[in-house]
């Protein structure tokens, strides 16, 4: 998908359980050196600019699409984030403060103003009001849900699309002259052999769209410059009509997804899609990859030249780097395919899934890894997101690759360094592409 071409599930990331993250915070090495300050964005921001929300949307139910209501992200920081406790206050808090000492005053107050009420109440309850019993209809009238409980999935409906056309090609969907009944159906046309997608894993699709109310095509990942949509099943990243049809089916297979409005874009439509807020959307969804939060890639390694340093693979484990003796500091970027995979090339601007092992080329010391923390690393390359190296020599490297960077100080982290990296260090980076599109 590119800017002309809005991807369906909406903008975000999720930050589920086993998601990636803020991509600052888990960035290869920490945060970029230099000096720069948090932006936070609101998601509401965010999700306009990509044409996917609405000025106003309404909060969201859980299952539902995204909203202005969401935690903002922050991006570009260079302070990492406090280490909390699972209740997400800090682990030892140096001090209330004065705002601490002001809410605890103010609390105090009310507490004893309370108190004194309590007592007046109770001295004059001899007397009863019946009008006092009667509870206050506004304030215990349950709370109105603010959209729509998605519904349970079905693989039938009385009523469905035709689809014809093989896996990986635009499908060709023919609407109903009748309605839909408004179920949420997930039908596998044809099953693939690949691994089944659970929650957490990352997962690419390609997809055709249309709107069952309309007859109108949807932009498809399939039109002219389109990306595949990658994102973590069954975080809500996107909208259930992606997010949660995937979970339990095998890649490879191809799917027919019938979305009533709250599978899809809920009661407020999609007016820049000329998506009203009473349509169901036809989906055809082909699952290209998925892959474990944890997963490496495999497969025919093809040793480094002598000049590079030598990888051990330690399969889920941080692989082993062996510097070569007595070598100099490179001055420019150098790679090394060590495995090729068979994907297609990676992009600029594309949205990689990768697990990575860093470190010095002076000692090989191993000071970061994914494989580490069980988490796949996501971000979008070129994007300046991470250093330059990585940039820069993962464009043009295809999906299902394990890649050797030795990475110079001047496109690493420079004359500063970063935590367990000195100043002017030159880095090694084994890199394995999960997989790669719009995300």
């Amino acid at each position: 998908m590119t800017e002309k071409t809005p991807s369906p599930g909406g903008a975000g990331t999720a930050a589920n359980d086993g998601s990636a993250g803020d991509p600052a915070a888990s960035r290869p090495g920490g945060q970029l050196a230099g000096d720069r300050e948090s932006i936070v964005v609101p998601p509401a921001i965010l999700a306009q600019q990509a044409g996917w929300a609405q000025p106003g949307d309404a909060p969201r139910a859980k299952g539902g699409t995204k909203t202005d209501e969401d935690a903002p992200q922050i991006f570009a920081s260079n302070v990492r984030k406090t280490d909390t406790s699972e209740a997400g206050y800090d682990e030892n808090p140096p001090g209330v403060g004065k705002l601490g000492v002001i809410l605890g005053t103010v609390l105090a107050v009310l507490l004893v103003g309370s108190g004194i009420t309590l007592y007046v109440v109770n001295k004059d309850g001899s007397k009863s009001d019946a009008s006092a019993a009667k509870p206050d209809a506004a304030t215990t009238a349950p709370p109105t849900p603010s959209a729509e409980p998605v519904p349970p999935i079905k693989d039938s409906a009385k009523v469905l699309p035709t689809i014809t056309g093989d896996f990986g090609k635009k499908a060709d969907i023919q609407v109903p002259g009748e309605t839909s009944d408004g179920s949420f159906v997930v039908k596998v046309l044809s099953e693939g052999t690949g691994p089944k997608v659970d929650k957490n894993f990352w997962t690419s699709v390609d997809y055709t769209a249309k709107d069952w109310n309309t007859g109108k095509d949807i932009p498809s990942s399939y039109d002219n410059n389109g990306k595949p949509q990658i994102f973590q099943a069954g975080t809500d990243a996107l909208i259930p009509a992606l997010d949660q049809a995937v979970i339990g089916k095998k890649a490879g297979s191809r799917l027919l997804v019938v979305a009533p409005p709250a599978a899809a874009f809920g009661s407020q439509g999609k007016a820049d899609m000329s998506i009203g807020a009473k349509d169901d959307l036809i989906f055809v969804i082909d699952i290209r990859n998925t892959s474990a939060p944890d997963a490496v890639v495999s497969g025919t390694v093809t040793p480094p030249p002598a000049d590079f340093p030598q990888v051990k693979d330690n399969g889920k484990k941080p692989a082993e780097i062996t510097p070569v003796a007595g070598a100099k500091d490179p001055t420019e970027l150098k790679t090394h395919v060590l495995i090729k995979g068979t994907g297609p090339a990676v992009e600029k601007g594309e949205k990689v899934v990768v697990q990575y092992t860093g470190a010095l080329f002076k000692d090989g010391k191993v000071f970061d890894s994914s494989l580490s923390k069980g988490q796949a690393f996501s971000f979008p390359v070129g994007g300046g997101q991470v250093i330059q190296g990585w940039d820069q020599g993962l464009v043009g490297q295809t999906v299902g690759s394990r890649v050797e960077l030795v990475i110079p100080a001047s496109l690493g982290y420079g004359d500063k360094g970063q935590g367990d990296i000195p100043p002017g260090a030159t880095l090694v980076f084994v890199v394995d592409i999960l997989d790669a599109g719009q995300g």
